[in-house]
């Protein structure tokens, strides 16, 4: 078995064996991240396979500085974002005022297993969806999401507000459910 910085460089010389193990290796757990992003499974295999073609047609751009699976999570996201921006169901204009704060109620949504937030998450709309992905589990600070998704700053707050409260709505109606 190759080690990762051998399989970096002979796919930088475009060796499909060399590929096709990069490609095996982060497959499953980029598929994973498309589906976060984009639930129908058409449009996230679409992505994953445009997001390789680019990490393949880029990786001579890869310096080495950084980690490599950081490298490539950036080119699969903004693919993920691309198709989001192209499919007319991005509305991200919501002005801060018109959210409000959750206080420590939000602390319910770090109790959830994955799976529980990923079903939860899908319920959202799009844009609370995206936000909420880029920063609860991607770790983007809002001006950095601001500037992948051209918004401001405060409309990403408010967004990821929204989305935490709209999770806690979906969290109590499927408890209550539960209690029935």
């Amino acid at each position: 078995m190759l080690a990762e910085s051998q399989i970096i460089e002979r796919c930088k010389i475009s060796d499909p064996v060399a590929q096709k193990l990069l490609y095996a290796k982060y497959k499953g757990l980029f598929h994973a991240i498309c589906i976060r992003y984009l639930t129908d499974p058409m449009e996230a295999e679409d992505a994953l396979v445009e997001a390789f073609y680019k990490i393949f047609t880029k990786i001579n751009g890869y310096s080495g500085g950084g980690s490599f699976e950081g490298w490539m999570k950036r080119i699969l996201v903004n693919e993920c974002l691309m198709k989001i921006r192209k499919s007319n169901n991005f509305r991200l204009h919501v002005d801060i005022e018109n959210a409000y704060d959750l206080g420590n109620e939000a602390d319910v949504i770090s109790k959830l297993s994955f799976d529980e937030l990923i079903s939860l998450m899908n319920e959202l709309p799009k844009g609370y969806k995206t936000v909420f992905n880029l920063y609860v589990l991607e770790g983007y600070k809002h001006r950095e999401i601001a500037e992948l998704l051209d918004i401001s700053i405060n409309t990403s707050k408010s967004q990821l507000i929204l989305a935490k409260k709209r999770m806690q709505e979906l969290i109590k109606k499927k408890h209550d459910l539960k209690i029935s």
